[in-house]
């Protein structure tokens, strides 16, 4: 175990400085989405615990659930090998997509179909 203390500066990001972002399920462990981060949306998530990424769309900070209240409570920030992709270990409240869905990861190709595995929700 090190003592180094964890600065965002440590990862690798790519040239627009962003980062993929994993969402995991802390408990059950389901793989819920990905997202990207820059170094300050990986600060405020470190000191909020409230999980916080990067809008490539808006350019702007995002802190999932802060409009639809489908909060990512932070349990552990993990980065892998290379510093070039995290794993966030979450409490998800409610879906984790933004179709409903309780993950974006609902389609599969199976023989070569697409097969949806979760319906989408009705209303």
């Amino acid at each position: 175990m090190s003592d180094q203390n964890f600065d965002p500066a440590m990862l690798s990001y790519n040239q627009a400085g962003l980062i993929p972002a994993i969402a995991q399920d802390a408990t059950s462990g389901e793989v819920l989405m990905m997202a990207w981060m820059n170094a300050d949306a990986v600060a405020r998530t470190l000191e909020t615990g409230r999980v916080t990424y990067w809008s490539r769309s808006r350019q702007a900070f995002w802190i999932k659930g802060e409009t639809s209240g489908h909060v990512q409570e932070l349990v552990d920030f993990r980065f892998d090998c290379d510093s070039d992709c995290l794993l966030v270990m979450v409490n998800q409240t409610g879906p984790a997509c933004h179709t409903g869905r309780r993950t974006c990861f609902y389609r599969a190709v199976r023989d070569g179909d697409v097969v949806e595995l979760e319906a989408a929700p009705k209303g």
